[in-house]
């Protein structure tokens, strides 16, 4: 317990100290330069094209900066992603951040199945969606874009937070909603926001 808290502060820390930072200390073009080695998985201009790896472009730029820091500060788990997590600093969280946000965010490929996508609007509604990932899910602030996000990796990402593998930002509210989805309720609503266009 007392570690878990002691890296909660740590990245309650560093999150300040980004925030202190004036929002024009991010450098795109630096961002962009450090983003190649993220290509190989996220996918060029960060629209991934490999199976439960999320697509980052179009991502709000705080959300993006809190991940990396959650991934540095290990209060974020993935075996590829905290190796390299540890060796950016802050300047470089920043600069990812913005370059990230800067690009076009994918779009939803053509849904073939328009009958589970009405299941999956209904779930995004009763589970009140759209009161923290906006009316066209595409995130604001700390709040991750959904919109047109892989399917799969949605999936796989509700099933993390349903498990408690998976911590959002200061508040349990991804774990809240997801603990109560079914496996049938994940999967529709996946599938709807990874068309949603």
């Amino acid at each position: 317990m007392r570690r878990q808290f002691i890296s909660h502060a740590m990245v309650a820390a560093a999150l300040l100290a980004l925030g202190f930072l004036p929002a024009s200390a991010a450098d795109v073009a630096a961002g962009k330069a450090k983003a190649e080695v993220c290509a190989g998985c996220h996918g060029e201009n960060g629209i991934s094209q490999t199976e439960n790896i999320p697509s980052l472009a179009g991502q709000p730029d705080q959300f993006l900066q809190w991940q990396l820091v959650f991934f540095r500060a290990g209060s974020r788990k993935n075996e590829q992603m905290q190796p390299i997590a540890e060796e950016i600093s802050n300047e470089d969280i920043r600069n990812l951040g913005a370059y990230f946000s800067s690009l076009a965010p994918p779009k939803g490929p053509e849904d073939k199945d328009s009958d589970l996508s009405k299941k999956g609007a209904q779930v995004a509604v009763g589970r009140r969606c759209a009161s923290c990932h906006t009316d066209n899910f595409a995130g604001t602030k700390a709040v991750a874009r959904i919109a047109g996000q892989r399917e799969e990796y949605l999936v796989k990402a509700l099933h993390d937070y349903k498990a408690g593998q998976r911590v959002g930002g200061g508040v349990a509210a991804m774990a809240d909603v997801a603990y109560a989805m079914s496996d049938e309720e994940i999967t529709a609503v996946a599938h709807y926001l990874a068309h949603y266009k």
